[in-house]
């Protein structure tokens, strides 16, 4: 598995969100000075995570940007594959699967992938945004 930049930064960005969250918006400015994130290139970020649902933006002198649930209903998972799509290396799990019943010869090795897509996305997909939040205070 390999996480983007761009993944990179989305978590970051929703990891800064998830600490301001439920008392106010954050602007992108902010974030990007505080997160080190080209603004230009968070724009971009932020748009994807609202078209999936996952932050929403405010208008006005108060505005910017808000998670749309609780920082502990939004998984790592969730915010990387909206990102970067799928977790596993060659295809999502239904595809590798399939390549571990349908190419005899190297199922073992589809099997691997298919192992450590699944360690993976456990983990992401348990980890919320509070539990990052908790452990940076730690």
């Amino acid at each position: 598995m390999r996480i983007s930049s761009k993944g990179l930064y989305a978590l970051e960005a929703m990891t800064r969100l998830a600490r301001t969250y439920p008392d106010r918006a954050t602007k992108i400015h902010e974030i990007a000075t505080e997160e080190d994130i080209p603004e230009k290139f968070l724009e971009l970020i932020l748009l994807n995570l609202k078209n999936a649902r996952l932050v929403e933006s405010l208008r006005g002198a108060n505005g910017g940007y808000r998670l749309r649930r609780p920082p502990d209903k939004i998984f790592l998972g969730e915010i990387i594959r909206t990102i970067d799509g799928p977790l596993a290396p060659l295809g999502d799990a239904e595809s590798l699967k399939r390549l571990v019943k349908i190419d005899r010869k190297h199922s073992a090795l589809y099997q691997v992938f298919l192992d450590v897509r699944n360690a993976a996305a456990g983990i992401l997909d348990q980890t919320s945004l509070a539990d990052l939040c908790r452990t940076a205070r730690s």
